[in-house]
């Protein structure tokens, strides 16, 4: 199958080598999305809930440019440097998803990207 290349300026753009999905037939691989605003291309201020929620619409702006949207995601996979903000992120992310909810791991790590508190990525899946 062909590989498609998704790219929209409704989120940040790549601050490396990757692009910001890459879609294969019914399956699209959401790159990892960390707070930055698409204008500025900085962290958003206002702490844990405000980067989650960023990320969130960073997510959601690459599944819109792929043809879907966050209710197609099958996975999704959570980056935390502190896991005492998982929480906040279940709280959060009961905003953006319905029943039933994406496969998920969540993991804490050491430093992300930028100095980033949260990061995303996910696997969406859709009939063509």
């Amino acid at each position: 199958m062909k590989r498609e290349i998704v790219q929209t300026d409704q989120a940040p753009g790549a601050i490396g080598t990757y692009s910001q999905a890459v879609r294969i037939g019914d399956v699209v691989y959401l790159s990892g999305q960390i707070p930055l605003d698409p204008v500025t291309m900085q962290i958003v201020s206002g702490g844990i809930e405000r980067q989650i929620i960023q990320v969130f619409e960073n997510l959601a702006a690459v599944a819109r440019a792929a043809g879907g949207g966050l209710d197609d995601i099958a996975k999704l996979n959570i980056y935390l440097v502190d896991l005492g903000d998982f929480p906040r992120v279940n709280e959060i992310m009961a905003d953006y998803f319905q029943t039933p909810y994406p496969a998920r791991a969540a993991v804490q790590v050491l430093a992300l990207p930028r100095g980033a508190a949260v990061e995303m990525d996910a696997i969406m899946h859709f009939s063509a």
